[in-house]
Formats: C-alpha cells, sequence, structure tokens
C-alpha cells in the first residue's frame, strides 16, 4: 500500500491502534478528535478515517479515501467537498441496536403517557392521565427498512405489532415484518398505521416530506417518531398536527435545525418527545466497537485491494 499519511478521527483504544498499525506498517497514523483536528491535517492526509469538518477538505488533491463513523454522508456530498477521485465509504450497520432501541422506548414511553407522568412527578402531582395503548396488535409503519428500520421491526414484531415497512426499492419481505412496501405507497398506508417511524436519509425527495397533506393522512390518534434526519418534517406542519389533537403524540430525535433554537415552537408541545440527536451516538459502548471493526475491516479490503464496504455512489 502506497499511501503513508493516514488521519485517524475515530477513537480507539490502544488494542484497536496496533491491529491498524499492523495492517498497514508503513503507514504514518495521526490521532485525533473532532474537535481538535486542524485543516492542515486534512489537507495532508492521503486517507482519513472518521468524520473531519466538511469545510475543511475543500476537494482535497491528496484525499484518496474518507471513511466515516457515521451513517449518514449529506455534508459531505455537497459541491466542492470531495475530490472526484475521492472514495467515499461509511459506518453504516454499526447503529441498528442503539438508534432502535432509542426509538422504541420513546415509542413505549409515548404509549404509555410516561412522559405526562414525569412531568407530573416534577410538578409534584398524583395524578391519573386517563386511557393508554398497546404495541401489541398495533400497526407500527417503518420508513427506511434498512439497518435501522429492521432492528425497530424486530422488537415490535417481537411484542406482537403488525409491522410494514417501506423501503426505496422493492425487495423480499424479512420474517419480522408483515408487509414491506416501495415510498410510492406511503400515502395509501399512512391511515392505517398507530404509528410510524421514519429513519430516511436526507435526500431531495426527503426533505419537508412530512407537510401538512401527510399529517392530514395520518391515522387519527396516531403516534409520528422520527430517528432519521430532522429536515423531513415541516416543523409547524407537526405543531399543528399535535396541537390539533391529530397525532396522539410525537417523538424526535433529529430536528432541523439542530440544536433546536431555545425559543422555538415544539419546545412547548406536552405530548411531544424531544432528545438532542443521542440515539446514534456512542452512548451505547457497544456502538463504537462497531464502527472500528467496521473500519478496520475496511482497512483490510483496501489494503488487500479488495471491494469496500459501504460505499457511497458520487
Amino acid at each position: 500500500m502506497e499511501q503513508k499519511n493516514i488521519l485517524i478521527v475515530i477513537p480507539m483504544t490502544p488494542e484497536q491502534k496496533k491491529r491498524l498499525e499492523q495492517i498497514l506498517p508503513k503507514a504514518e497514523p495521526v490521532y485525533t478528535s473532532y474537535a481538535e483536528v486542524t485543516k492542515a491535517q486534512v489537507q495532508q492526509a492521503e486517507i482519513i478515517l472518521g468524520n473531519v469538518p466538511a469545510d475543511m477538505i475543500q476537494a482535497s488533491e491528496n484525499l484518496a479515501w474518507l471513511h466515516l463513523n457515521s451513517a449518514g454522508y449529506e455534508p459531505y456530498m455537497e459541491k466542492g467537498v470531495l475530490n472526484p477521485h475521492t472514495i467515499l465509504t461509511t459506518s453504516s450497520g454499526a447503529y441498528g441496536k442503539a438508534v432502535s432501541e432509542h426509538m422504541f422506548a420513546m415509542l413505549l414511553a409515548l404509549q404509555k403517557k410516561l412522559y405526562l407522568y414525569r412531568d407530573n412527578q416534577n410538578q409534584h402531582l398524583w395524578k391519573e392521565e386517563g386511557n393508554v395503548v398497546s404495541v401489541t396488535d398495533s400497526t407500527i409503519l417503518i420508513l427506511g427498512a434498512g439497518n435501522i428500520g429492521n432492528h425497530f421491526a424486530k422488537l415490535a414484531h417481537a411484542l406482537g405489532a403488525r409491522v410494514i415497512g417501506i423501503k426505496r426499492s422493492p425487495g423480499e419481505c424479512p420474517p419480522y415484518m408483515d408487509e414491506l412496501h416501495t415510498t410510492d405507497s406511503l400515502k395509501e398506508l399512512l391511515p392505517k398505521a398507530d404509528a410510524v417511524v421514519s429513519f430516511l436519509p436526507s435526500t431531495d425527495d426527503t426533505k419537508g416530506l412530512f407537510n401538512q397533506e401527510l399529517f392530514s393522512l395520518m391515522k387519527p390518534g396516531s403516534f409520528f417518531l422520527n430517528g432519521g434526519r430532522g429536515d423531513l418534517v415541516c416543523r409547524e406542519a407537526l405543531c399543528n398536527a399535535l396541537e390539533s389533537g391529530r397525532l396522539a403524540g410525537a417523538a424526535l430525535d433529529v430536528t432541523d435545525p439542530e440544536p433546536l433554537p431555545q425559543g422555538d415552537r415544539l419546545w412547548n408541545i406536552p405530548n411531544l418527545f424531544i432528545t438532542p440527536h443521542v440515539s446514534g451516538g456512542y452512548h451505547l459502548p457497544e456502538t463504537l466497537r462497531n464502527v472500528v471493526d467496521i473500519c478496520l475491516d475496511n482497512v483490510q479490503r483496501y489494503a488487500d485491494k479488495k471491494p469496500l464496504r459501504n460505499m457511497v455512489e458520487r
């Protein structure tokens, strides 16, 4: 392998660093973090392992391969960020358990009104909040039947939900889903779902997709959850759907913009859960191990001149 200047932004243990250096014995690795990386380091690197600020890359001629520690890659697809010859790969597949469990916990909390009881606890109120619903026998519509969506489907199916998946291209329906459709069936399926859960990425087709029309198609009293990208949702349309009672509740781990401004209307809606885009971080230690394993596997493939995992079509 000819490349020697490698910048590593993914946190690694001494053992993991040793594995990397055994794969690339002639490399000159530089270990840093997203917060501390410099533009000079980015511009000099021939290989970068981990996310760096996209505006530091500036279509670097030196950069042959960028492997992201994230599953998402949207900022790196903007014009002028990557040189056409630069290979881009992601850590897709590392976050399925963490994100799906986080969003599933939010769904259960919405169904059982735990957010209201927490609010009551903070106010020292001993108060009942009425009827709740069960995930068992409910219909869950999952948008984005990839790694994370499939993990979520398994959890919902295990508790007896009817699970419907939506993906961009046709495929075989897995055993933990009752139906699998393509995106052109979305409007037809929305009125059937007791909960709609999105793990969709940010694309030209998904930006602003959930507007007033789609929220009006959802089943009255249903729930909406977004663990994909914040720009999927028109914020005012979601607020209107919640405040009017069309939706029983919603949960967001992502917003647009991020951080959500302190004065935003979303903060004051009582049947809305908001977490600050934490489901896909390294809070679950297994996630970071998954990220490093995918990274080191790709480094081995790169050294052996074999096809890389999770290549982004550019």
